[in-house]
This record gives structure tokens, sequence and C-alpha cells, in this order.
């Protein structure tokens, strides 16, 4: 039987100890990462770290440790009346982003179903333990680990992503639409200009231009942060994050913060002034961007997909910049307490039909 470690903020070195196992974790498994989002009161963060060998205990069949790990918020369920018998139950959502199980390599990847195998037994168990009535996981498009655990997770593929090659300024250039190379010089002729700085002052700039931006378009709480994430994005996430910001006529008119680990960036929120949107500043943007990204190593620029998964006018707009194959987005839903389950929706009467995960956050 495999066993689970739990870390914490408050045990970060286990936890930065734990990912040195998984090469290509990125910027949204770090601690540094997650920390942002606790203080903007999504959760506490977890880092579940997981042993176990694969194949015959005796050695006859090669056993070898396997390892895996998963980042969650975990956050108490919904509880309006106040059940005392309600109060101990958990659930599990991947932070703001992306994220799900990393897995180990295995010497023989016919190893890989049972070590997966192995690892469910073991996680229900856990769940169990500790009282998680459920988990909604957004895997990660670029590492592509939905499929590896669809044994545990019920998977659904929803919409693509899209994703840069950043190996080269001329990879990134050539990828680009002819229409986009069109709407970045058009930009440049117009006298935007890119930069990039940390400062309270931008991270305060971006705050002002973001609300404005969620509040044009009616967005949900969800999407809106406080001063305390935007602080420790800066501070926490220092040397893992840059604010890139176009300017014109010495005004700030679009902005974006770029996360970036271990050869991969990500385009994490962005915002600009509608009024200036005519001069195309955040197409020129995210190509200073991804050049800054292929000069300091970076081998990826992920941008995301659009709204709900859509392929609406956010997404082709992402797709003017890679002309090429897209990446996949799913989604995992698991269930580890059914009666507790039901139990939660009675108790907030949700809707049966809604099409949220877990309904009883619907």
């Amino acid at each position: 039987m495999g066993q689970f470690s739990i870390y914490t903020l408050k045990t970060r070195e286990k936890w930065i100890e734990a990912l040195q196992y998984f090469p290509k974790a990125d910027v949204y498994y770090l601690p540094e990462y997650v920390e942002s989002f606790v203080k903007n009161g999504d959760g506490e963060a977890w880092c579940l770290f997981y042993e176990g060998d694969c194949g015959d205990s005796n050695g006859r069949d090669g056993c070898e440790r396997f390892r895996a790990l998963n980042v969650v918020m975990v956050r108490p369920v919904p509880n309006p009346n106040n059940c005392e018998d309600l109060k101990q139950y958990i659930d599990f959502v991947t932070p703001y982003g992306y994220g799900g199980f990393l897995l180990s390599d295995v010497s023989v990847e016919e190893k890989l179903e049972e070590c997966v195998c192995k690892l469910k037994e073991d996680y229900e168990r856990f769940a169990l333990e500790h009282n998680v009535v459920a988990e909604f996981v957004r895997f990660h498009p670029v590492l592509n680990n939905a499929h590896k655990v669809e044994s545990l997770y019920q998977v659904i593929d929803l919409g693509h992503t899209v994703c840069l090659d950043t190996t080269s300024d001329e990879v990134i250039w050539q990828n680009i639409t002819s229409k986009n190379r069109n709407m970045i010089r058009k930009a440049e002729k117009n006298g935007v200009t890119i930069h990039m700085g940390n400062t309270p002052e931008l991270y305060e700039k971006f705050e002002e231009i973001y609300n404005a931006t969620m509040d044009k378009v009616q967005a949900d709480s969800y999407y809106y942060f406080n001063k305390a994430f935007y602080d420790s994005v800066r501070q926490d996430l220092n040397g893992h994050v840059q604010c890139f910001y176009a300017m014109k006529d010495d005004i700030i008119i679009a902005m974006s913060l770029i996360l970036y680990s271990e050869g991969a960036m990500h385009y994490h929120l962005s915002a600009s002034v509608r009024e200036y949107q005519t001069y195309a500043p955040t197409n020129l943007l995210l190509y200073k961007a991804a050049c800054w990204g292929s000069e300091n190593g970076m081998k990826t620029f992920h941008l995301g997909g659009g709204l709900g998964s859509r392929e609406d006018r956010l997404y082709h707009f992402k797709k003017e910049f890679n002309r090429k194959e897209d990446t996949q987005f799913s989604i995992g839903k698991k269930m580890f307490m059914p009666d507790v389950y039901e139990r939660l929706c009675e108790e907030v009467n949700a809707d049966p039909e809604t099409g949220f995960f877990p309904r009883y956050r619907a």
C-alpha cells in the first residue's frame, strides 16, 4: 500500500523537495503560486505527495518506486443550515489555472496502468479518511496529464487551448497568422511600446484596469481578486512573474501578468483600456512577451482558450498566435462520498439539471 503525505505552506520545504521528482512541474505546482489564492480566500492549499511500489514487492517483476503529486485547494463544504454532522466534510478543487496529478516515470510503460490502479485505491482510501466528498480538476493542457489518470476520475475533454512554441524568435513569427502580423506591425507603427516590471505601482494600475474590464463584461465574483492577492503575486512569485504593459502617448493601455517556470510561460491575467483597443496593444504585448521568453530559455507560452472552453472571439484571438495544432483542455470529476454528496445537494436545494460540479456549489 502506498502512502500520501500532506504538505502545506507551513511545510513548503517538503513541498519543494517533493517537486524535484517531477521535472515538468511548472509554476502552477509551486507553493508560491497557490499562496496568492490562499490570501485571496480561495481555501487552504495542500500538496498531496504519493509514494508507492510498482511491480512485485518480492522483486520478481522489477519492483520500483512510483510517485505522484497533486496540488489542491481545500474548502469546507457549504453548510447553510449549520448541520453539525456536515461540519467535518471538505472538498478539493484545482487552484485557479491548471493542475491535476503528476506521475513519475516508470522504467516499463506497461507498468504505468498498474501504478495508477494502486494510486486510485490509495487515493480513494485517503479521501475517505480525510472526509473528502468530491474533487474537481482542471487538467494541465501543456503537460497533457488528463487521460493518464482516467481510471481515477471521470475525464471530460472540453475545448482547445493555444500554446506557442517559443524555441526561437523565427519560430514564433512563422507560426503567427498573416493577419496578426499586420496587427502587430500596426501597433508599432501607431507608437505602441511594450515594457515590463514588477513595481507596486504597476500592480495597482493593473488592478484598476482589470477590475474595470471585469465590470464591463459583468464577470462573476470568482474573477475578481483582493489586494493581498496582487501583493502575493508580486512578492511571493518574484522570479516567476513579469508584468508586461503597453504604452501609447505615455499612457498605459494594456497589461498582462505573465508567469514562468521550468521553461514554460503562461498568460495569467490580462486587461486593457477599451478606448485604445483599435491600436492592437495586446497583440504586440503577447508577441513581445513570447520573444522575451525565447531569449530567456522558455520553450512554450500557453495562452489558454476561450471563455467556458468555447471557440469564441477570445479563443480565435489567441489562435492568431499559433495557426498550427492546439492543446486539449480536460476536466476531471470525482465523487468520493456519494451519499454525503447527495445530502449536500439537498441541503442547498441544488438544481439537478445543472452541469456544474460539485452540484452543491452551483
